[in-house]
């Protein structure tokens, strides 16, 4: 590894454990917003829905809160540490960040928006449907975002295992260099 990359490798293992200090707030107070109002937006074109106090969508009928749990900061949070955790360019890091971001929150509104029509057509597994999104289709859609990065961006790395494996391989080279 050269000056740069190790530069470079620090720096993001040092994002990795200052995020967490107060990233996933600091995620929240962003995409909360930006998940929220396009919902509402949707939802008021399609039912002439009203934003209440909160993040409470009415439509048709219903009261939609939408939690911490539909904007989903700990899936931008996991995309954010797929991207930090493998090696690239800063130019095409900050292309994969936005693509993980936008991607998810796209995503994601239309995730929530599916539920409430289901929701108000009385859709008699909504509940198990939701529940299964929420446990395993956010899953999926983290994997299928990451994938769909990776392939669009041509990204060869393996997050974690490419730094480790160049830091191995520069430690055991110059071992054998001091040694001879």
């Amino acid at each position: 590894m050269n000056k740069r990359e190790t530069i470079d490798l620090i720096v993001r293992y040092l994002l990795l454990l200052i995020i967490p200090l107060g990233g996933l707030f600091i995620l929240y107070k962003i995409f909360t917003p930006l998940t929220v109002y396009p919902v509402y937006f949707i939802l008021k074109s399609i039912y002439n829905a009203t934003l209440l106090e909160g993040n409470i969508i009415f439509f048709k009928g219903h009261y939609a809160e939408i939690i911490g749990a539909c904007v989903a900061g700990a899936a931008y949070y996991l995309l954010l540490i797929l991207n930090l955790t493998t090696p690239m360019h800063i130019k095409k890091r900050a292309k994969s960040i936005l693509f993980l971001l936008i991607s998810f929150l796209v995503i994601n509104i239309i995730r929530i928006i599916v539920f409430g029509i289901l929701f108000t057509k009385g859709y008699q597994y909504f509940d198990m449907a939701h529940e299964m999104t929420w446990y395993f289709g956010s899953t999926l859609i983290v994997i299928l975002v990451w994938f769909s990065n990776v392939y669009l961006l041509k990204i060869r790395a393996v997050p974690i295992y490419t730094d480790m494996s160049n830091l191995a391989a520069d430690t055991f080279s110059k071992k054998k260099r001091r040694n001879k």
